[in-house]
């Protein structure tokens, strides 16, 4: 009976099935095409039936690129809320993150498709990278990483050329990874609670168990001045861009740096802290944070910088986030100076 579903789901998604997808196969296969998430021409990224566009209040900044996100369920199958962690996804999920960059024309130009997908025979969450070809016409699975010279607009339409790095699978299960087990980061209630995203899907029927909206904590938007504080603004960049290493069971546990966004003391967010494994990564400094001093702050110094060994964070980005280094500055400005 199992061998006769999956038979079915990967036929109607070799077909370009606009149908509910079925559950899927374990494993992952050669091209991005073969899933059938999307219809249509593949660059246009139209969701097919069963696959779910979503956005997050504050993002993982990645060299300016642009970035689509999508969640694939299996048929019949439903998310459970969760309040902290992740949202409880049904084995055979699959979550989709496209990347692409804006070139000098503003044309948005794909260069990479990351996969994790929650396996139908363990339940434990597998990664895989699929690289855009120049025609853009397709994406192959990708295990070994490559580096992709490119010139990019950020955000202030200035032009930018770096060599965009796609991690090889054992980079995103460093990210990923929380004491030894591959997990998603993005997708939390807090985050998704956005641009009515929760409230759409419980009403569809595809997420269970979440409580009334207004007892959903709600993420800060990190560039959002009018409505959130530097604080605020602050916290949630750093949850986003550095406490999924820098947390208990994290790639950077050791370090004592810890980054959560309800983290309350002051030693583990790094005030007046002195660096346990910096190396010459700390610039000759005593703290990760001091209070009112940005330029004396490792932490500033190291988010400031896109030199391999002292860049932080030291994967997913090869240019500086000058508007995230700008917020980090002026909260440890704002930081009093006597906690």
């Amino acid at each position: 009976m199992r061998i006769v579903i999956a038979l079915a789901w990967i036929g109607m998604f070799a077909m370009g099935c606009s149908q509910p997808a079925r559950r899927p196969a374990a494993g992952f296969r050669d091209k991005l095409s073969d899933y059938g998430f999307f219809t249509g021409a593949l660059k246009d990224l139209s969701p097919a039936a069963r696959v779910h566009l979503y956005e997050l209040a504050t993002p993982l900044f990645s060299d300016y690129t642009v970035k689509k996100r999508f969640i694939a369920l299996p048929e019949g199958s439903t998310m459970q809320y969760t309040d902290s962690s992740a949202l409880d996804f049904p084995d055979g999920t699959y979550l989709i993150k496209n990347f692409a960059y804006r070139d000098s024309t503003g044309k948005e130009i794909l260069l990479e498709t990351r996969l994790l997908h929650k396996d139908v025979n363990d339940g434990q969450w597998k990664v895989m990278n699929y690289k855009w070809n120049a025609e853009q016409t397709e994406a192959e699975k990708w295990i070994t990483g490559a580096q992709v010279p490119i010139t990019l607009t950020d955000d202030a339409g200035h032009r930018i050329s770096t060599n965009y790095q796609i991690p090889n699978t054992n980079d995103c299960k460093r990210c990923h990874a929380s004491a030894g087990t591959l997990i998603p980061i993005g997708p939390k209630a807090r985050n998704l609670n956005y641009h009515g995203q929760l409230e759409k899907w419980a009403t569809a029927g595809i997420l269970h168990g979440m409580p009334e909206i207004g007892k959903v904590t709600k993420f800060p938007v990190w560039n959002d001045s009018v409505h959130y504080t530097v604080n605020e603004r602050a916290r949630a960049y750093l949850d986003v861009n550095c406490a999924h290493c820098h947390t208990k069971g994290g790639d950077a546990d050791n370090t004592g740096l810890f980054l959560e966004y309800g983290q309350e003391a002051p030693s583990r967010l790094g005030i007046l802290k002195g660096p346990v494994s910096a190396g010459n990564g700390a610039g000759g400094m005593d703290y990760d944070v001091v209070p009112g001093d940005p330029a004396a702050s490792i932490l500033h110094f190291r988010m400031n910088s896109s030199e391999p060994g002292t860049a932080m964070p030291e994967l997913a980005r090869t240019i500086t986030h000058r508007e995230g280094v700008d917020l980090i500055a002026e909260w440890i400005r704002q930081l009093p100076k006597k906690p």
